[in-house]
């Protein structure tokens, strides 16, 4: 039997190409010359349009990569003896490589389990109390994530109880936002905006992410508590992470920002996999996590998911003992959607136990 083509569309919104909207950008962007490292008028209005949609003045810089993003955040937040309480499942424990602990010179992360990979205080108040004094790393920031690692999101009042808690005992406010657009998105169906989401609920900094709603090589960190911000640019530069044809970048950001294309990529990616959700349980399969952004997690028994292997598709093991993650993107297709749903049908049958 020929082997099925290799088919990524699930994988993650990270193998989707680039929008059409930030390839166009890129295009016009490439026009003639401009200032560099961000002194050009993409950038100046790139900013401009982030403090329209986050309703209020905020600082902007721009890097290549989210791990970048949340470590230079992290080392503006704290310093080397500090720590920073996050979900267990959160990507600054479990996939950047220690970036955090290295650009901070040595704080240490501390996470922490809650169900569907949200935190709440009763599951960040007992850290308060680890260690004794001067022995054990001083507390200085909490990290959520938005959308979660399980596709789950943060409403605006629970954001708000958790900042509140956290600035009472004065700790910072950091969001992993790699999927903020998946969240703002779902969010805004409830009636909440990004600025519901962020610094109204007490968001210090945000990590917005670009590359999974279809940019090329940005993230932007937008600091509310400008205080915070205090030369970052610098921290940015030593990182070796600024752009020297910044325009390339905030072009991009200016295309998806200035008509809403973020909120619709989103909306899109979204509505997918809710798609995609109701065609795997009508199967009987069984979901692991409320479909709340773009994220779909599945349990597939070892033989159903070999068996999709085989088919050509690829997809992460991500929870507990036989579960995968789906990822919808701003390009995930009805197409794709059937035809993994009419394999997903197939190998169920094939596979059913016999004696």
């Amino acid at each position: 039997m020929t082997a099925s083509r290799a088919n990524y569309a699930f994988a993650s919104d990270n193998t989707a190409g680039v929008c059409p909207e930030a390839l166009a950008a890129i295009t016009e962007a490439n026009a003639g010359r401009a200032p560099s490292y961000g002194d050009d008028a993409h950038t100046a209005r790139a900013k401009k349009l982030f403090a329209e949609v986050f309703e209020m003045p905020c600082n902007v810089f721009f890097v290549f990569n989210g791990t970048a993003a949340n470590a230079l955040v992290l080392a503006a937040l704290c310093q080397r003896y500090h720590a920073v309480l996050c979900h267990a499942m959160s990507h600054i424990e479990t996939d950047e490589c220690g970036a955090p602990e290295f650009f901070t010179g040595g704080a240490k992360i501390l996470p922490l389990d809650a169900p569907h990979a949200k935190l709440r205080p009763a599951e960040l108040a007992p850290a308060l109390h680890r260690g004794h004094g001067v022995h054990f790393p001083k507390i200085r920031a909490v990290s959520l994530t938005q959308s979660t690692e399980l596709g789950t999101r943060y409403t605006a009042a629970e954001l708000g109880e958790l900042a509140a808690w956290s600035h009472a005992h004065g700790l910072h406010v950091h969001v992993d936002g790699a999927r903020f657009a998946n969240a703002a998105a779902a969010a805004g169906l409830r009636g909440e905006s990004p600025a519901d989401l962020t610094w109204r609920a007490g968001v210090d900094v945000l990590c917005f992410g670009g590359t999974k709603n279809g940019l090329l090589g940005t993230e932007a960190v937008v600091f509310f508590n400008r205080e915070l911000a205090r030369e970052f640019d610098y921290r940015v530069k030593q990182s070796g992470q600024l752009a020297s044809k910044m325009r390339f970048a905030a072009a991009q950001w200016v295309a998806i920002l200035k008509d809403g294309a973020w909120i619709r990529h989103a909306h899109h990616a979204n509505a997918q996999a809710r798609k995609l959700a109701k065609g795997l349980r009508a199967l009987d399969f069984t979901l692991l996590a409320p479909v709340e952004a773009n994220g779909v997690f599945v349990e597939l028994p070892p033989k159903i998911s070999r068996a999709l292997e085989s088919h050509g598709w690829h997809f992460y093991k991500f929870v507990g003992a036989h579960g995968y993650r789906l990822m919808c993107s701003w390009e995930t297709r009805d197409e794709d959607i059937a035809a993994f749903l009419r394999d997903a049908r197939e190998v169920q049958k094939t596979k059913s136990p016999r004696r």
